[in-house]
């Protein structure tokens, strides 16, 4: 094999020392064993996906398209406060008591991006219109969509995408009804560790993971994203166009089931009416 095909991504281009393979979440994104800074992790992520994007083009594209999707694979499971505590115990972590979850507001004024006066405007808005605190933020300007967005996860305990950056599971999208899709805003982002991850501004209601994992005998888990985000990819794959053209289809796959059950009901009566009329002449005969 030549050069290309033995390429220690890890090593060359992420500057790894570590020689243990496979790594470990916390090896591939550099970061301390056990790492809980949702902020960090993101951070490093951010930084090492930007420098793995710099070979998605020529020689090296197919093992660029596969780191890129280990990094997001490990983002997506340490940012995820469930999943990141079982990964974590799997490590050898001694299992520890549930944290006290903070607000989006907490959250965001812990890290100075907002200000006591900005937070009181946004309290009042929010108040006066019945919004949600996240809601009231940023149309208020007070700070931007993917900030809030980010918080908000954060206080649920779920990841946060980007989908212009991670993009969305094209081989599943053909499998995710349009009407439920467009419906509900959410796309599917990919499936790892056994569960579906789909994304949308807010987590799935119950009732819709249970249907999508009755459809695609799948657990279901949210990850959040914008809604500018979730609009751009509901607006690609699943458009109104999409959605026309798959209730048509249904329709007449539904026109088509009811045909086919009215002939079967129509033979089995004629075949009862028949019978009745046989044995109707027959009687008649030998009175």
């Amino acid at each position: 094999m030549g050069f290309m095909a033995e390429v220690d991504v890890y090593r060359e281009w992420l500057q790894i020392a570590d020689t243990e393979r496979p790594l470990n979440h916390y090896q591939l994104l550099r970061l301390k064993r056990f790492e809980d800074d949702v902020a960090k992790i993101r951070s490093h992520y951010r930084k090492m996906n930007a420098h793995v994007r710099k070979y998605a083009t020529g020689d090296f594209a197919a093992q660029s398209q596969e780191l890129l999707n280990e990094l997001a694979k490990a983002m997506l499971c340490l940012t995820d406060s469930s999943r990141k505590q079982q990964y974590d115990e799997s490590l050898g972590r001694a299992a520890v008591g549930a944290k006290r979850k903070r607000t989006v507001e907490e959250i965001l004024a812990g890290r100075g991006l907002i200000k006591p006066e900005q937070l009181a405007k946004a309290k009042k808005f929010a108040d006066a219109v019945g919004v949600e605190m996240r809601d009231a933020l940023v149309q208020q300007r007070i700070a931007p969509a993917d900030i809030v967005t980010q918080a908000f996860a954060e206080s649920l305990g779920l990841p946060y995408v980007e989908l212009s950056d991670v993009g969305v599971d094209e081989a599943m999208v053909p499998r995710i009804p349009t009407a439920l899709a467009r419906q509900h805003s959410c796309a599917p982002v990919m499936v790892d560790d056994g569960q579906l991850l789909m994304a949308s501004p807010t987590p799935l209601a119950p009732e819709v993971e249970e249907e999508l994992r009755l459809r695609l005998q799948l657990p279901v888990r949210s990850v959040l994203c914008t809604p500018a985000d979730i609009h751009t990819v509901i607006e690609r794959y699943y458009s109104r166009q999409a959605a026309h053209a798959e209730a048509l289809r249904m329709a007449e796959e539904h026109a088509k089931a009811a045909a086919k059950a009215k002939e079967a009901k129509e033979a089995q009566s004629g075949k009862s009416g028949g019978g009745g009329l046989g044995r109707l002449l027959g009687w008649k005969k030998k009175s």
